[in-house]
């Protein structure tokens, strides 16, 4: 069994991984006042029941590494993984100074399309791998190298985002695009090989701006497109897509084991297209199940 777990921090992104191997994997964080306590809460525990904790970098905005100082305090990150940049904020806060501090350092391994690392994506006699997959960027192509250096010249860094993907040995698939924008997908769409996935996190917090394109919806036929916490007037439902919108469903919780994904949310919330099979998690709401058969 894993656990993918999507907080809902609100204008920002932080999500885990609790591999069915001896890993631990935190993409993105935002941590402010009010769930900084509650989220290292949980955290910290898992950290220690894990031989290897990674934390990914999908891009280097503050929605996306806000309290990346705080994070490290009490987990110590010692596998920090990121796309190679230089990028500089006007303003640095303690989140991007330690995102810097980690980016700089030999702690740091760069994400690149079918990068390699054990324990990552490969096994050996000690431990499995975590069943991560880097599917962008490609650090040749040439849109990336532009998005790259409009970056590091002092705007967004969301198209420099990382395409990630998680697979279960015999179950789920998630992706994760970071904030990459629906026009950059579109320039790149044809240099990116992805198969199916059950899961999928809209990409830009589920804004409109970050639409996957219909094509390529097309091609990973989702079974649940979770949207973030965008401003309600910015969204994209994704019409014809089973979704969960974090708005309302606040955290998100995927108990994932072969052939079914058991759906879990911290709030009330419905929806029609899950089987009920009676689950409990603690004072969890159970959504339902998702069958992959």
């Amino acid at each position: 069994m894993s656990v993918i777990k999507s907080f809902a921090v609100g204008d920002g992104d932080m999500f885990y991984i609790r591999h069915d191997t001896d890993s631990f994997t935190i993409i993105d964080c935002f941590l402010n006042e009010q769930n900084e306590h509650i989220i290292l809460g949980q955290v910290g525990p898992i950290r220690k029941s894990k031989g290897i904790t990674r934390f990914i970098s999908t891009h280097p905005d503050i929605d996306h590494v806000r309290g990346l100082d705080a994070l490290d305090a009490e987990i110590g990150i010692i596998n920090f993984y990121c796309v190679r940049n230089n990028v500089t904020k006007p303003e640095e806060t303690a989140g991007f100074t330690k995102y810097c501090e980690l980016r700089d350092s030999d702690k740091a391994f760069s994400l690149r399309k079918g990068c390699t690392r054990k324990w990552l994506n490969e096994s050996d006699t000690t431990r499995g791998g975590a069943g991560i997959q880097i599917l962008w960027p490609d650090t040749n192509n040439p849109y990336f190298k532009d998005a790259l250096a409009d970056a590091e010249a002092g705007a967004s860094a969301n198209n420099i985002s990382a395409i990630i993907r998680y697979a279960l040995n015999n179950g789920a698939t998630a992706l994760w695009f970071g904030d990459m924008h629906k026009d950059f997908i579109e320039l790149i769409e044809g240099e990116l090989q992805i198969s199916k996935a059950n899961l999928v996190f809209a990409p830009h917090h589920g804004r409109r701006t970050g639409r996957i394109p219909r094509s390529l919806l097309e091609k990973i036929s989702p079974k649940i497109v979770i949207i973030g916490e965008g401003a309600t007037e910015h969204l994209d439902y994704y019409v014809g897509y089973n979704t969960i919108t974090q708005n309302s469903a606040g955290d998100v919780i995927f108990e994932c084991v072969t052939g079914k994904v058991h759906v879990f949310t911290s709030k009330e919330y419905e929806v029609d297209y899950l089987e009920d099979e009676g689950r409990t998690w603690g004072d969890l709401h159970y959504v339902g199940t998702l069958n992959l058969s």
